[in-house]
């Protein structure tokens, strides 16, 4: 079992950054992956990035340039910059080992414009 917390979510201006955070505990040492998966009312839950045990990252192409996510032990991060009103979604955090994916309980981001 692998439990996921996320913090970091807010209300900011378009143009403005955050820093999302996900403490992971539990059977840790199986993940694989962690990422960052967003959902905006009426859409379906999309990838913004991934990064493996191993540093590789994936970003989705709407967020490339603008967001950068890191790993640090048990904690993934998701520094996000030039906010846009279209990234405003609940953000997840993600974990994957080789048989389960995990999901925290999602955070909460608003891009006003």
């Amino acid at each position: 079992q692998v439990q996921l917390v996320e913090s970091g979510g807010g209300l900011v201006q378009a143009g403005g950054s955050l820093r999302l955070s996900c403490a992971a505990s539990g059977s840790i040492f199986s993940i694989k992956a962690m990422g960052w998966y967003r959902q905006a009312p009426g859409n379906q839950r999309e990838l913004v990035a991934k990064i493996t045990s191993g540093g590789w990252t994936t970003y989705a192409d709407s967020v490339k340039g603008r967001f950068t996510i890191s790993r640090d032990k048990n904690m993934v991060y998701l520094q996000m910059n030039s906010l846009k009103p279209e990234d405003t979604a609940v953000y997840l955090c993600n974990a994957d080992d080789s048989l389960h994916r995990w999901w925290g309980q999602g955070t909460q981001v608003t891009v006003s414009s």
